[in-house]
């Protein structure tokens, strides 16, 4: 029985002159929560608040800087060496989680060093504490990412299948703004069989543009629409238009046409849970006792995200044309060194107690 859940949800909402993403407001949400919850901590410690203030800019700045490096040459530095500039403007481009899983460790070493410096609140020390925040941070990361309709999952039939219109939507606003007024889509609940997928069909609706007939927005469908939507590659499409398609009338001034999405994985959703529950998990943890044996929530954190991450990376579509050709991605090649250094943590923790 499938239910497909079909996304075509704005980006975010515009309050006055700006536009405000929901991937930005929950990565702000990440922040302040681990804000919080590291606050708790260090209160029960008696560490000053100035040092807790200070450990919120070292965090911050190393997610982003090192999310952006990640990005830029784990992924697309054959693009970024041609055009340098645009390594330092993150709106341009993409984050690495592993980029952040670099910087972060090494930028808290020096700041356990310079602020840190007696035995007890080492680096291991603030680590088990912090990663317990990021956990939950990436869990609501991830719920951007979904929201940004990114990161998505692998063509499938499956009960959570779900068709990403919002950058078909992107593509419309784009390419044909100026011979399309409006767009819709509308699931009518019928599929077309192919050889390896059901793909529901939808109703586009359309409004031409002012003095643009629908004659012409025929022939864009026809030279246009049908080429860049139907021959994009497996990781980026998102509909078909059968090679017959064409629009008929649908109400005043509308036209519609059948078309049929592509359904995939939201595997940002499920991400977002797996990580939401190794939070509860180290949390649990940490509350147990588990914080007093240095580098043991550290390593777990390490073995439990990143061994989630190379399991889930076997439903997703690839992020970059290169990794088809891979019988591992680069995701999940960059994690199997964290979860290999997440168990010495976690042998070191228990010879140390034994």
């Amino acid at each position: 029985m499938l239910l497909t859940l079909t996304w075509a949800a704005e980006r975010g909402i515009e309050i006055g002159p700006l536009f405000l993403r929901f991937y930005q407001m929950f990565f702000f949400i990440g922040f302040l929560g681990g804000f919080y919850l590291m606050k708790r901590y260090f209160q029960k410690e008696g560490i000053k608040q100035e040092t807790l203030d200070n450990l919120l800019v070292y965090t911050v700045l190393a997610t982003i800087v090192g999310a952006r490096l990640g990005h830029v040459f784990f992924y697309d530095w054959a693009y970024y060496k041609m055009n340098i500039i645009e390594i330092f403007m993150p709106w341009k481009g993409g984050l690495a989680s592993h980029g952040a899983a670099i910087v972060i460790p090494l930028t808290l070493y020096y700041f356990s060093r310079k602020n840190l410096k007696e035995i007890k609140y080492g680096f291991l020390w603030l680590m088990d504490r912090i990663v317990i925040a990021v956990a939950l941070a990436g869990a609501l990361i991830r719920l951007g990412n979904f929201t940004n309709s990114e990161i998505y999952g692998d063509p499938v039939n499956h009960p959570t299948e779900t068709v990403f219109m919002r950058p078909v939507l992107d593509y419309f606003d784009s390419y044909f703004s100026n011979a399309i007024k409006k767009t819709e889509f509308k699931a009518n609940g019928n599929y077309m069989a192919t050889d390896s997928l059901n793909l529901p069909e939808y109703e586009m609706n359309i409004i031409p543009a002012e003095g643009v007939s629908i004659g012409a927005v025929q022939s864009r469908l026809e030279v246009h629409m049908m080429p860049l939507f139907n021959f994009q590659s497996r990781d980026n499409r998102h509909i078909y238009i059968p090679e017959d398609s064409y629009f008929s009338p649908n109400g005043e001034n509308g036209y519609k046409l059948i078309m049929y999405g592509i359904p995939r994985f939201p595997s940002q959703l499920f991400e977002a849970a797996g990580y939401f529950v190794i939070f509860l998990l180290l949390l649990v943890l940490g509350e147990k006792g588990q914080l007093n044996h240095r580098g043991r929530i550290f390593g777990i954190f390490l073995i439990l995200i990143f061994g989630f991450r190379i399991a889930v990376e076997f439903l997703k579509a690839n992020q970059k044309q290169f990794e088809t050709a891979m019988d591992f991605n680069m995701g999940q090649i960059l994690s199997l060194p964290l979860v290999i250094i997440g168990f010495y943590l976690v042998i070191n923790s228990l010879r140390a107690n034994s």
